[in-house]
């Protein structure tokens, strides 16, 4: 309808804790953007197993504590929806028709795909469901039709199958024109829209050792749920290459991405910038601790909002939202999954699905 809002669906694997790269990379966007639009925000815990099959209690756990984190970094149950990927069975339906529509050759060169089997050592050793959760993001974004999907910049290599597939479906099953341009798709008569990546206002943000981007698995992460005493402690160990305080520094290093990434006040960034530049006796020790602080004040009202959801009752409070908002999740994407199976001619009936 005309006055709905634009829909937006993104998401995480559960994997751990979020980290301020998560923030900054596609969470920030996340919070600011739920009154402009309709979101759906994706537990991906099915995708999970692709490299952890045996390890299901450590992804169940983490399934909690994301969702713990989204509620604390403000993502708000009332005006967004969280999608628990296994209980929406239209994913796994549509993953299949569209792998029809992926050769595999295509689904091997995605350049993330490819960095991940390098960083994860797999090797020729990996299951055949890994390859195939490519596959599976498309459907997790398709099902649910979103205009924009907010992630890091990492991710952005995974939206660009879904962009392909939603055009061949759309040609194929729907009679969309191939020259048709990709914000006219839905208009020409296509079910998928062509979603847009949206980055967030950091790309790339450096871990804690000031060379590789913030991962867990790297242990060189700040987790939203740091304590100001851990932050104090992981920002003192970041590599900078200055030795002394009176020697020039370069205001493009690791310290001065966290200086212009957590520091408000822009007039103080620029006289940091200026006395580091001009080893004006200022030495990384005190900018660590500025920053340190500039970072516990973005994450002290997470940890509070975090707090009555943390224990056994916390964890039974997140297993009832998710089961409530699962409802509404199944209704969109059983939707979705009816009107394309209509256009494939499979249109046999609709279901409904109960999850209690």
């Amino acid at each position: 309808m005309p006055d709905e809002k634009p829909r937006i669906l993104t998401g995480d694997t559960p994997t751990g804790n979020l980290h301020l790269g998560h923030w900054v990379g596609s969470l920030e966007n996340r919070v600011k953007l739920q009154d402009a639009y309709d979101c759906y925000f994706l537990i991906a815990n099915m995708h999970a197993f692709t490299t952890r099959a045996d390890k299901p209690a450590e992804i169940r756990a983490s399934t909690i504590e994301i969702v713990k984190d989204w509620i604390a970094c403000g993502i708000d149950p009332e005006r967004s929806t969280f999608v628990l990927q296994t209980e929406i069975p239209a994913i796994a339906e549509l993953t299949w028709y569209l792998a029809m529509l992926l050769p595999f050759n295509r689904v091997m060169r995605n350049p993330t795909l490819k960095t991940e089997l390098e960083t994860k050592g797999l090797g020729d050793n990996y299951s055949f469901g890994f390859p195939m959760y490519t596959v599976g993001q498309c459907a997790d974004i398709l099902i649910f039709r979103p205009e924009l999907v907010p992630v890091g910049e990492d991710q952005v290599a995974h939206i660009e199958p879904c962009r392909e597939v939603a055009r061949r479906f759309d040609q194929m099953y729907c009679g969309v024109d191939p020259q048709t341009e990709d914000a006219d798709y839905v208009k020409a008569g296509g079910l998928f829209p062509i979603p847009d990546a949206k980055i967030g206002r950091i790309a790339r943000l450096i871990g804690t050792d000031g060379v590789n981007k913030m991962s867990k698995s790297l242990n060189n992460a700040i987790y939203l749920t740091d304590t100001f005493k851990q932050i104090k402690k992981k920002m003192g160990g970041l590599y900078t290459g200055r030795s002394a305080m009176d020697e020039p520094g370069d205001i493009n290093n690791s310290l001065f991405q966290y200086v212009r990434a957590f520091i408000d006040d822009e007039s103080r960034v620029k006289e940091l910038e200026t006395k580091y530049a001009a080893g004006d006796n200022i030495g990384d020790g005190h900018i660590k601790v500025e920053v340190a602080e500039a970072i516990d004040k973005l994450l002290a009202p997470m940890r509070e909002r975090r707090a009555p959801y943390e224990g056994a009752d916390g964890d039974d409070k997140i297993l009832a939202l998710l089961r409530e908002h699962t409802a509404k999740a199944n209704a969109v994407a059983e939707e979705t999954l009816y009107e394309a199976k209509k256009a494939m001619g499979l249109d046999f009936g609709r279901r409904t699905i109960a999850v209690v």
